[in-house]
This record gives structure tokens, C-alpha cells and sequence, in this order.
């Protein structure tokens, strides 16, 4: 088991996150000397009850304004309780939570995506929550999530976190755009990547009418794309490594795989979509919600948060998808946001929190609104078809085939290292072997220093 930090260490560490951050704000202060103003979260004091709780998330979409009504209705079931949740842009969120711990000033409870667990953990500032599962006496039923979701919640054994839902990518299909160009909004989705190419093909249409597999194409005038690879590229690479047999790291924790044969192999299938196949727009420059909204786009990978805008936001006939297969096997990234505590919480707020989230975790269902998946099989299974096709379609893949982010204290410091370099290649700047092997050599100095 590793031996985790010190608060002590904690703080010299976020002190050093500090100092870098500080030094790359004034590198750029020559270039740039409008200052960004940090974003502003968004409060709300829900209830009067004597009990106050303070709750930080990043729910910035619609699925925070969900979550509120619940907890709206939380408080009017509870009199005795308050809440005041601050939903703060995701970012700012970690580094914000970082600050409280070492000033010794947390929220009563906080949310994060499942991922965040190690890093929190290894910091020793997260609770123990495992005698909250019915496994060790509690209220929460273990096996009423799936085995994935299960594993999200634990690092070094010890389980940090309660689960709010499955959230993860999946496809949204224009049926309009698909008429135009001719094809069934019906027809099943292909399953090797040369299908995909095909049916792309057909979807993209220029100003005239041809579409790409035609030799009339005009490549410089297109009206409507097949597909766009610029809605979170990360995600949609790490989708396509797992279906290609690949994965970010070795098994042992050591070594950066990501610009293995099959890492390569994935990354050029969107390569190849935009250059080679002309059937997206590169990634820069082209805001694929608002392409999709407007009829400019067939096939959008998305999320399962996508749902309340194309339901709400567009005019669009659309349907869910399964996440394309551009590989042998198949794979959809999701996450888990997920319930944490701080360390020292206990006594009567401890028991508010907890009364507050068992009552969350019963009523799942309602958070089916949001658009994303409820972590719950049983609320999963309830869900109607009519009012939630795409929670349903797009959370039995991911307990099918999905694939998390890796375990790791250090993953959001190789993401970072990692999403420039997809950048780089999906605007034709490098190949997608050198964009990878750029981002490995970066992400392997990252695994050391965290090893």
C-alpha cells in the first residue's frame, strides 16, 4: 500500500502547482496584458434549516441545474437542513479544493469524477466511506452498480466515494441529415472502420449536392459533414486506443504506451476522416454543438450531458447511437461523478451529508433529467424509453464494453501533456506519430516524478 502524504506535503506540493502556475502567467503577460478574470461559481442557498451544509461541484450544464431541483425538494423533505452548493467551473474547482484543505476550510461534501479519487486520496484528505455500502452494514446496495463503477470508487483499497451516475460518449445522429443525403436514419451502425468511412461518405454533402465518395466532391465547399472529430478529441482517442487493444499506460504503472502501434493506429482513423476522406472539419474552428444544431453535422460523438441540448436547444430529429467502432473490439469512455467527504467531517453534519446523499442515490431516477446515466442498475432499469432513450442506450455500453480513466494520482497532468499533442494532429500541424510520441515523452517525466 502506498504510504500517503502529509497534509505538510500536501501543501508544499499545491505551493509548487502555485508557483508554476504563477511563472506561466507571467511568461504570457508580455504577449497578453488584459487580465483573465477567474470564473465566478454560481451559489445558491436552497432551505432554512438550523443543519448548514456547504456542497462544491462543477456542474456547470444543465445537469447542475438538475441537481439543485433535487435538492430543492431534498430541503422541503428535510426541514431541519440546508444547503448551499457552489458549482464552480471544473478547473477552477480542483484548484480551489486544493487551497480549502490546506487552509483547513473543505466543504461539507464535494463532488468530483471518480478519476480525482486517487489524487485526492494519496493526499490523505478524502474520507473513508465503505461502511456506507451494504457490504459493511450500510444503507448504499454494492451491487446495485456495475463492477466498473464498482472499481472507480476504490484506490488502495479503501473506498472514497459514493456515485451519482455513469456519465460517458456515445453517438447523436441528425435523421434529418440523413434523409438529405439519402440514407435511413434506420440503417444499422457499421462496425469496422471501413464501414464507418463509407457511411461518412455518404452523409457529407457539399453546396451541389455530391457527397464525398463521389468525383464531383468539392472538398473546399461543404454543406454538411458525416462526423466531427473535434467534440473532446481525448475522449474519443481513448475510445478508439481501446478498441485498437491499446491503453494509456503498461500494466505495471511504469511506462507510457500511448504511442504504441494500436495509440498510432487510432489516432490516424480521425486523422485519415478529416484529410484523407474529407468527411469532418479539422478540430479548429468548428463548434460542433452549434454544427449540429444548425443541420451541418450527421454523426456527433458526444456525451450523454449532449441530450437536454439537442432536446431542448435544437429543432433536430435526432436518435442515440452506441460509440462508433473504428477498431477489432469495441469501447466508449465514461466517468462516474461521484460523492466525496472531507477526512475530518463527523458527528451530527457528518450524519446531515449522509442523509442527504442516501436520499439522492433513492432518487436517481429524477437525475435521469440531466441527461446522464444513474450509477444505480435498479434506477437504470427503471428509466421510461419514451422520455429516456439515450441514458438508456448510451449506459448499457457502458457496462458492456466502457473504459475509465486510468488510476492514477497524476492522470489530469497527463491529460494535459496529451491534449495539445491530439491537437497538433487532428489540424494536420504533425503525424500522429510524432504528436504521440511528443505526448509520451512528456507523460512518461510525469509518471516518473509520481511513481
Amino acid at each position: 500500500m502506498r504510504k500517503r502524504s502529509s497534509l505538510a506535503g500536501f501543501a508544499l506540493f499545491l505551493l509548487t502547482v502555485v508557483m508554476v502556475f504563477a511563472l506561466s502567467i507571467a511568461s504570457t503577460g508580455a504577449q497578453d496584458a488584459t487580465p483573465i478574470p477567474e470564473p465566478t461559481a454560481i451559489v445558491s442557498d436552497l432551505g432554512t434549516g438550523s443543519m448548514k451544509i456547504s456542497f462544491w461541484n462543477g456542474l456547470t450544464g444543465s445537469d447542475g441545474v438538475t441537481l439543485n431541483d433535487m435538492l430543492a425538494q431534498f430541503v422541503t423533505e428535510n426541514p431541519d437542513i440546508s444547503v448551499t452548493t457552489e458549482i464552480i467551473p471544473w478547473n477552477t474547482l480542483y484548484t480551489k479544493l486544493q487551497t480549502a484543505f490546506v487552509a483547513g476550510t473543505p466543504p461539507d461534501v464535494f463532488m468530483l469524477h471518480a478519476s480525482e479519487i486517487p489524487q485526492f486520496a494519496s493526499y490523505g484528505v478524502l474520507k473513508d466511506v465503505s461502511g456506507w455500502y451494504d457490504t459493511n452494514g450500510g444503507w448504499f446496495p454494492w451491487d446495485d452498480i456495475s463492477p466498473t463503477t464498482q472499481a472507480g470508487m476504490i484506490f488502495d483499497g479503501v473506498t472514497y466515494g459514493i456515485p451519482l451516475d455513469n456519465h460517458g460518449r456515445g453517438l447523436f445522429i441528425n435523421e434529418g441529415a440523413f434523409e438529405k443525403a439519402g440514407v435511413d436514419p434506420n440503417v444499422a451502425p457499421p462496425t469496422t472502420f471501413e464501414g464507418w468511412v463509407e457511411l461518412f461518405q455518404q452523409l457529407t454533402l457539399d453546396v451541389n449536392g455530391n457527397n464525398a465518395a463521389s468525383p464531383d466532391f468539392d472538398k473546399e465547399n461543404v454543406a454538411q459533414w458525416g462526423f466531427a472529430v473535434g467534440e473532446w478529441p481525448r475522449v474519443n482517442f481513448l475510445a478508439a486506443l481501446a478498441q485498437h487493444g491499446g491503453s494509456m499506460i503498461s500494466e505495471d504503472g511504469t511506462t507510457v504506451t500511448v504511442n504504441s502501434e494500436a495509440g498510432v493506429a487510432a489516432l490516424q482513423n480521425f486523422i485519415d476522416l478529416v484529410y484523407t476522406y474529407n468527411v469532418s472539419p479539422p478540430e479548429a474552428g468548428f463548434d460542433t454543438w452549434q454544427g449540429f444544431a444548425a443541420g451541418a453535422v450527421a454523426v456527433l460523438p458526444s456525451g450523454t450531458w449532449f441530450r437536454n441540448f439537442a432536446a431542448e436547444q435544437t429543432d433536430i430529429e435526432w436518435a442515440a447511437w452506441p460509440q462508433f467502432q473504428f477498431g477489432p473490439g469495441q469501447g466508449t469512455w465514461f466517468g462516474a461523478h461521484t460523492w466525496m467527504l472531507p477526512v475530518g467531517l463527523e458527528g451530527e453534519k457528518l450524519d446531515a451529508v449522509q442523509t442527504l446523499i442516501q436520499w439522492v442515490s433513492d432518487n436517481q431516477v429524477a437525475w435521469a433529467a440531466s441527461g446522464q446515466v444513474p450509477a444505480r442498475l435498479s434506477a437504470q432499469a427503471a428509466l421510461d424509453p419514451e422520455n429516456y432513450p439515450s441514458n438508456i442506450i448510451l449506459g448499457e455500453t457502458f457496462g458492456a464494453y466502457g473504459v475509465q480513466d486510468i488510476q492514477h494520482v497524476a492522470v489530469q497532468e497527463m491529460y494535459a501533456a496529451l491534449d495539445p499533442e491530439l491537437s497538433a494532429a487532428l489540424n494536420n500541424q504533425k503525424t500522429a506519430e510524432q504528436a504521440l510520441n511528443d505526448a509520451a515523452a512528456r507523460m512518461q517525466q510525469v509518471l516518473d516524478r509520481n511513481r
